[in-house]
């Protein structure tokens, strides 16, 4: 009992002792004592008569193996599995690669087809994920300010959040993080503090250069798959709710127009049409002075950012971070400078990336190729590392959550999978981590990316079944 509780307790007492009270809390229980008002304690059930076990019936195996079928499997038995995977050439056609380590000491424990350049689809995030991480700071957050530029104009300034709310932004959320409304608020809160309230407004976003849609087909945007990439967007472009919802044509400029009417609501006139310009001479204004600075709104952390891109697989997002680091590391905040810049940072990490060639940093564009063992390297050290370890924790959870809610619901794996998939017409793959039976952590990458003809169901079915035996694992 923590000592205000006695202060109290003992001070009741002796105010009931005062008094002659002490009966009456005996009587209701308030006190120690053989005076009661409750209901009497009946009498104790007998002691249950204890049947000791049959020998006849008792099971052979108190502790079997998760599906009861065998003995489990050992570190000996995967690779026979993996290359027994590898050629389900009906299932998985012709072009596979398969990889498993140990997580936490990375020693190999089977490859086939490991170092052979392969399109990976969205597994390819992983990468991007793990550059980011390591070339920003985890804990940092992008900004997105409005600026003045003279008595009365003003910039909206990108720095990279296509994740605006279109109103009030939520602190809990990854995508709606920082809200417009909050910004116009802080805006126009602050040129009311000065008398003004009629200015020009003009949109900075040229942090990122280049085609916002690269080598993707131009029905990409419309059919809902990724949004132009921008340094500036609402809700990730997107025209209505709906993880593939129609994207505007220019998500920038529409998140512009979000900005001035909620200025308009708030009282300040905007005077002209609000339009791009860049705010200094020399681009981006990346060396802005806060004076100049009257009201910005931050995002969710670079480390949250990088989990909500791996758990749901956006594009979009991946291919902001992609840019990000490639500013960060002096290069243009293009599709090429993003893809580079992954390239270096993975190859300044010590990771080999012989025979990557990236057009995006996403995997949807469908000629990107990397290899399995950097896939699973890249895992690897994701997992190894405290200040990467978040990414791979915010990895789908197998029937749970993200891209794998739907897969494992019926299979051993189901919570013990954490994985990021990869889809492409003829392109299926999944690389992350899984708790085995004798709680050893084992890292896998599986890709097919020349599939028959049919569809990806029975190649996804045969490397969740390899997935679901490798949880079966007794490799100690």
């Amino acid at each position: 009992m923590g000592l205000m509780s006695k202060i109290v307790a003992g001070t009741l007492t002796a105010a009931l002792l005062v008094t002659g009270g002490y009966v009456w809390a005996d009587i209701n229980d308030l006190v120690p004592g053989f005076l009661t008002n409750a209901e009497p304690i009946p009498p104790a059930l007998p002691f249950p008569t204890v049947t000791g076990p049959d020998p006849a019936t008792s099971p052979a195996d108190p502790l079997p193996i998760l599906d009861g079928k065998g003995a489990p499997i050992t570190g000996d038995t995967i690779a026979t599995l993996a290359a027994k995977l590898a050629k389900n050439k009906d299932t998985l056609g012709p072009s596979v690669a398969v990889v498993v380590s140990d997580t936490f000491t990375g020693d190999p424990i089977t490859a086939v087809n490991a170092d052979t350049p392969i399109v990976a689809a969205s597994v390819q995030k992983i990468l991007t994920g793990l550059a980011a991480m390591d070339v920003l700071d985890p804990n940092s957050r992008i900004s997105t300010t409005v600026v003045q530029a003279g008595n009365n104009t003003l910039y909206l300034v990108g720095g990279g959040d296509m994740m605006l709310a279109a109103n009030t932004g939520d602190p809990d959320a990854v995508n709606g993080h920082a809200g417009m409304r909050n910004l116009a608020e802080d805006t126009a809160a602050s040129l009311k503090l000065t008398g003004r309230t009629t200015i020009n407004l003009y949109l900075d976003d040229s942090l990122f250069t280049g085609s916002p849609t690269g080598p993707w087909a131009d029905d990409i945007p419309p059919l809902g798959y990724a949004a132009a990439v921008h340094a500036i967007g609402v809700d990730v472009g997107r025209q209505r709710e709906g993880t593939y919802a129609p994207r505007y044509a220019d998500p920038a400029t529409h998140a512009l127009t979000t900005f001035a009417d909620h200025l308009t609501e708030l009282g300040i006139t905007v005077t002209n049409t609000p339009s791009r310009r860049v705010l200094d001479r020399d681009g981006y204004a990346a060396t802005i002075d806060d004076e100049r600075v009257i009201a910005s709104v931050q995002s969710a952390t670079v480390g949250e950012i990088v989990d909500y891109f791996l758990k749901t697989s956006d594009n979009t997002i991946t291919e902001v971070m992609g840019r990000l680091v490639a500013v960060e590391r002096g290069l243009p905040g293009t599709f090429d400078g993003a893809t580079t810049a992954v390239i270096q940072a993975l190859t300044t990490m010590g990771l080999d990336t012989t025979g990557v060639d990236l057009v995006d940093c996403s995997g949807l564009g469908d000629t990107s190729t990397v290899t399995a063992s950097l896939i699973n390297e890249a895992i690897n050290t994701m997992a190894q590392a405290p200040a990467y370890r978040q990414a791979v924790r915010g990895m789908a959870v197998a029937a749970y959550d993200g891209t794998l809610n739907d897969r494992y619901t019926n299979r051993n794996g189901r919570g013990l999978v954490r994985a990021k998939t990869g889809s492409l017409p003829g392109v299926t793959a999944l690389a992350g981590t899984l708790l085995t039976l004798d709680d050893r952590t084992l890292t896998f990458t599986i890709i097919a990316d020349d599939l028959p003809d049919g569809g990806p169901w029975a190649a996804r079915q045969a490397m969740d079944a390899f997935v679901e035996q490798l949880s079966e694992c007794g490799c100690s």
